[in-house]
């Protein structure tokens, strides 16, 4: 395992509800971060097509409304096929930038099996697509837009780097999901979320402490100008205010301390260099999987089926 990685957090929108606008912003972006020497790329929360922030789509409890349906088609149509050309293109660029890529998507069945949406961080590298996680439990209203999945997307990936995994946004506040990522030997945390709150600082810093793991946190930046007004509901953002998302992004070292960030009320790009052997340092008088472990009182089983 090589011993020093540079890794860049991309704060910024999408061209919400654009698919195909979003993708090239995406690319766009990618290229950037690797011309600075990054080797890992990541990107928040549903990126594409957006994390629609704000937005009922016509819903409230006992009731449902045609143009709410139409926003919800509109917005599963520019969301990202899994299988798809997307995935294509998105492995295509990881393949000749020479990089590994994290990007939170908004995710369609790439067979046209059914219609149901789900929030999903895939994961790339220089051999291409190499898995997704798919968000356990959606929180609050989100769970209008997408469904729940099950353990089978639980997802590690080996990079030169160490294991690369994440929990998205609230899942973070799971205290077996947590455990279930340490016990993958995740080196590499990554957080994609829609949090843009101080508190969620303390979440991010307590998980580095504890996970003794680096944690990379990507969240959007965002403005109400930014949505398209042809929206069925664009009045529900009225009352919101001009920064829909602040950020917030950030890279924590083992010991909860921030290598960057966190980027608060601008667009950005966050790169910073990582030294991984404070991972194994760090677990010298704590290892939450290891010797601070006792397997013999707790009973922990993840059903990944």
């Amino acid at each position: 395992m090589e011993n020093k990685v540079k890794v860049s957090v991309i704060q910024d929108s999408p061209v919400l509800f654009d698919l195909e606008a979003t993708m090239e912003k995406t690319i766009e972006l990618t290229k950037k971060a690797a011309s600075q020497g990054s080797k890992l790329v990541v990107f928040p929360e549903s990126f594409i097509p957006c994390y629609p922030r704000g937005l009922t789509f016509g819903m409230v409890i006992g009731s449902r409304t045609k143009e709410g349906r139409e926003d919800y088609q509109r917005y599963y149509d520019n969301s990202v096929a899994v299988p798809g050309p997307e995935i294509d293109r998105l492995a295509e660029l990881s393949k000749e930038l020479d990089i590994y890529i994290s990007i939170g998507v908004t995710e369609k069945n790439g067979h046209g099996l059914d219609g149901t949406l789900h929030c999903t961080n895939l994961f790339f590298g220089p051999e291409g697509y190499l898995g997704r996680h798919r968000k356990l439990k959606p929180t609050a209203g989100e769970r209008v837009i997408w469904g729940e999945d099950d353990g089978s997307t639980l997802t590690v990936v080996d990079t030169p780097y160490g294991k690369m995994g994440s929990l998205i946004c609230w899942e973070n506040y799971m205290p077996l999901a947590r455990m279930a990522m340490y016990l993958k030997g995740v080196n590499l945390y990554i957080v994609p979320t829609a949090d843009q709150r101080e508190v969620y600082q303390a979440t991010l810093r307590h998980i580095a402490f504890e996970g003794r793991c680096f944690v990379i946190m990507s969240n959007q930046y965002v403005e109400k100008s930014m949505y398209p007004t042809d929206l069925k509901y664009y009045s529900d953002l009225e009352n919101e205010p001009e920064v829909m998302s602040r950020g917030g992004s950030c890279i924590i070292n083992p010991y909860g301390e921030y290598v960057a960030g966190p980027l608060f009320d601008e667009a950005g790009i966050l790169t910073a260099e990582i030294d991984l052997d404070e991972i194994v340092q760090s677990k010298f008088d704590w290892d939450p999987v290891g010797h601070y472990n006792r397997p013999e009182i707790f009973d922990f089983k993840v059903n990944e089926k």
